[in-house]
């Protein structure tokens, strides 16, 4: 069957996604056996400002995320499995916590609202990092055995889409970062590149889990941090040399070469990332800025996407799109400009393009803090963690009412 052909097929028998993201480390609260837990803050050559803790306390309020998401008119929620709750020491699995994923997605099934499953969102058990974590050359068995553990959560009714590692991309190059700083000699202007090792230890747990989950009827893919490459001259990537195509080629590329075999691909866009043949480049002076230094860019989003499909050559999902902002007039002006020119660029694409999750549903921890604020619901941490709707996440949900069949309807 011809890509074209492909395309036609699903969009005739796959209803458009449109909802929000998060993930289990950042909203559940006390991941105890996790290895991010016992990672210093504020003290020595730490980078991150503050603990987990608490999070959102989404393990206790999955029902009423759920419902919030599906009051509001979306009709997905992406969410991920904490491996450390499932299997908090080697060979140990919790039937507890397998039987509590199991609930969260039977209220997604309650709510009509489709569940995005993702296994593996930075975080690993504690056990698994002190075993050397993905430069262990057994760690694609191990992540083997937690995905065959965690089956039962993946009902053939229920789960359709499964992602097996969020940014495997930059997951690798957190590999390099915490070897940087255990040593001392963390550059914190500049992400080290994807550890050699880590990235092929990362494939091969993917693609045994995608042979697992195929028996399972569900659709794979992983979802990478999609970068928008820009020259700075405005050049075709193509014509980038050196340092400069390195840069690109290990932070995307070969992860996109490496999806064709996949049922689809995660797009997670954010920002452009101005490059030369020396490297990657700082954001220009006097750009528009979020709150986390980000450069205000809705086009990167359209990039992306089109970038992607043109290397995966594989159907596209938008797993995270947002802005780090306090004001919300801010946040839906951002997401409709970014959805626009998607929109725009879609008929160009030889795949189809599955959904749009926005990042996040909720305010959360952002490794190492909490002050960025990408939700579409703020969560009172010191108040019962008690939900407050954003003006965005209503007008994120009429768009999706407006626009049942995806970005090119109406």
């Amino acid at each position: 069957m011809s890509i074209a052909e492909t395309s036609d097929e699903m969009k005739e028998t796959t209803p458009f996604l449109w909802g929000a993201s998060g993930s289990a480390f950042q909203t559940e609260g006390n991941n105890l056996a996790s290895d991010w837990w016992h990672l210093p803050t504020i003290s020595g050559n730490s980078i991150f400002a503050e603990a987990s803790g608490d999070a959102d306390d989404s393990y206790h309020h999955f029902d009423e995320d759920i419902q919030i998401l599906a009051e509001s008119g979306l009709n997905a929620y992406r969410f991920s499995i904490e491996w450390g709750r499932i299997e908090p020491s080697r060979g140990m699995i919790s039937s507890a916590e397998i039987d509590h994923y199991m609930r969260v997605v039977d209220c997604c099934v309650r709510h009509h609202v489709e569940p995005i499953i993702t296994l593996h969102h930075f975080t690993n058990p504690t056990w698994f990092s002190e075993l050397g974590g993905w430069l262990n050359d057994e760690s694609p068995k191990f992540f083997e055995s937690y995905v065959r553990a965690i089956a039962p959560i993946l009902r053939q009714d229920a789960v359709h889409y499964v992602v097996t590692f969020n940014e495997p991309n930059q997951l690798a190059s957190i590999v390099s970062l915490m070897s940087a700083l255990q040593q001392g000699t963390i550059d914190t202007n500049r992400m080290p590149e994807p550890d050699e090792k880590a990235v092929v230890n990362l494939h091969a747990a993917h693609v045994k889990a995608r042979e697992i989950l195929h028996t399972l009827a569900v659709q794979v893919g992983w979802s990478l941090a999609s970068q928008a490459f820009e020259t700075a001259d405005g050049s075709p990537l193509s014509e980038l040399r050196g340092a400069g195509a390195n840069y690109v080629s290990r932070r995307e590329t070969d992860f996109l070469v490496q999806s064709r075999e996949d049922d689809f691909v995660g797009v997670q866009a954010y920002t452009r990332h101005l490059v030369d043949d020396e490297g990657p480049l700082s954001v220009p002076a006097r750009a528009r800025t979020t709150d986390n230094g980000w450069e205000y860019y809705p086009p990167a989003l359209a990039e992306a996407v089109k970038s992607t499909a043109a290397v995966a050559q594989v159907p596209v999902l938008i797993t995270e799109n947002g802005i780090a902002t306090t004001n919300d007039e801010e946040r839906i002006e951002y997401t409709s400009e970014a959805l626009k020119r998607t929109s725009e660029q879609l008929a160009e694409l030889a795949v189809p393009l599955l959904g749009y999750l926005h990042w996040s549903l909720l305010d959360n921890y952002e490794w190492g803090s909490y002050k960025p604020r990408f939700g579409l619901v703020s969560v009172d941490r010191a108040n019962h963690f008690r939900r407050y709707t954003k003006p965005s996440l209503q007008w994120l949900g009429d768009y999706a009412t407006n626009h049942p069949e995806g970005l090119l309807a109406g």
